[in-house]
């Protein structure tokens, strides 16, 4: 499992997907999240903006996967 480090309280789910280049862009992103291949902490995740925090799990296309990780954890 991949970890994404944020800086903020929180980054949204769409803008996630894209940056870890799982689609080449955010409408794609938000057509996949649209289509149910998104799951967040083993839910099904249809908002496009969740907001994710440090923590949480998403897992993209049943293979692909990212924990949100703090940017100040040793």
């Amino acid at each position: 499992m991949q970890e994404f480090e944020i800086t903020t309280e929180y980054i949204e789910l769409n803008k996630l997907i894209k940056l870890m280049f799982w689609t080449e862009t955010g409408g794609q992103a938000n057509q996949a999240i649209e289509a149910g291949v998104v799951k967040v902490n083993g839910q099904t995740e249809l908002r496009k903006r969740n907001k994710l925090r440090v923590g949480d799990v998403v897992l993209f296309d049943e293979e692909l996967s990212v924990k949100i990780v703090s940017h100040h954890q040793p």
